[in-house]
């Protein structure tokens, strides 16, 4: 029996010096060392001899057992590191090859706008206000002054849904709906968002655009404070050294009503392509509220007043980045929106 062992011995060793990875090993192992191996099977027939050579042969076969499993361990430590090793190689990087570029977004031309206009408005108290694209006729036009029939419609060729839904012509809805909910009280809001028109789609004109309106309800608001605050607005928007007038306009929604033009910021007044030789840019409308629109939003005209003002972000954009077509702004392409990447911080 001590021969079979010691042959057991050097084939169990050959066979783990001759495992040529992992697997191989652990197939080594089962083979003599497991249940149905011989180790074990000697172990089970230790009871078949006699009582006096039992101590001295299990001594051996524990003996023979014990080399096998330290010499398994060592091997299967040297093939653990040579697998990792090779992994390590075929994973490695080359830290000298050039890295790649991640492609970052950008912020679309008309949203770097908005959120400017946005940033300057809430840093002097107001608030921004929302609603609904497709909007009813009331808000859209009757609680504004303009009732079914009248004329001034006709300015704002519309989406109609129904006879009294519509797609909402501009964002002064939001102010007839606000007036509604502050239900008396003052507020300062502007109103941001898409509007739609029946137009003709060319340089200039897109049946939808981006609009943001202003709406100011208190008590002794006057026209000093609208123009106020359309000097810090401009001078904001296209620098210090703008000035701005005021010209009088007609709006159904204000009375008196105004065109605010600002002194052209590439000529500074002598005249140019820009401003058309006039030293002037307009920019937007305003006016003080109508008493109509003061009365049917629940304000009594006699005790409170109001201004408000609607600008168009595509037209700001162009003149502030040169931008020949408003169509360059809705059709996506990248080799255009990808000149407006930000800059700073």
């Amino acid at each position: 029996m001590e021969q079979q062992l010691q042959q057991l011995k050097e084939e169990a060793l050959q066979a783990i010096a001759s495992a040529a990875d992992v697997k191989s090993l652990n197939d080594v192992r089962v083979k003599y060392l497991g249940k149905k191996g011989p180790v074990t099977d000697l172990l089970k027939g230790m009871g078949k001899l006699p009582a006096e050579e039992r101590p001295k042969m299990g001594a051996l076969v524990n003996e023979v057992r014990g080399e096998v499993t330290a010499e398994l361990e060592s091997r299967m430590a040297a093939l653990e590191e040579q697998a990792v090793a090779k992994k390590l190689e075929a994973e490695s990087i080359d830290v000298t090859l050039p890295g790649t570029a991640v492609k970052t977004g950008n912020h679309h031309p008309l949203t770097r706008i908005i959120e400017e206009i946005e940033d300057f408005f809430i840093s002097m108290g107001y608030e921004v206000a929302e609603g609904p694209e497709v909007e009813k006729d009331y808000y859209n036009f009757e609680a504004l002054n303009l009732p079914k029939g009248h004329p001034a419609r006709d300015m704002q060729d519309s989406f109609y849904i129904t006879e009294d839904i519509l797609l909402r012509t501009h964002t002064s809805p939001v102010q007839a709906r606000t007036m509604e909910v502050k239900e008396g009280k003052p507020f300062k809001i502007i109103c941001p968002g898409k509007v739609y028109r029946r137009d003709n789609d060319d340089a200039t004109h897109s049946h939808q655009f981006t609009q943001i309106e202003g709406l100011v309800v208190g008590e002794n608001i006057r026209m000093s404070d609208l123009k106020g605050t359309l000097d810090r607005f401009a001078k904001k928007m296209f620098g210090e050294d703008r000035e701005i007038r005021l010209r009088p306009s007609y709006f159904p929604f204000t009375e008196p009503s105004v065109e605010m033009d600002i002194s052209c910021f590439k000529c500074g007044g002598s005249g140019c392509n820009v401003c058309k030789k006039t030293g002037w840019i307009e920019i937007l409308g305003a006016g003080m509220v109508h008493p109509n629109v003061l009365r049917m939003g629940g304000y009594d005209p006699d005790v409170h007043s109001g201004f408000a003002f609607g600008m168009g972000p595509e037209r700001i954009a162009m003149l502030k980045y040169g931008i020949e077509d408003i169509r360059h702004f809705y059709t996506d392409d990248l080799r255009f929106i990808g000149q407006f990447r930000r800059t700073e911080g």
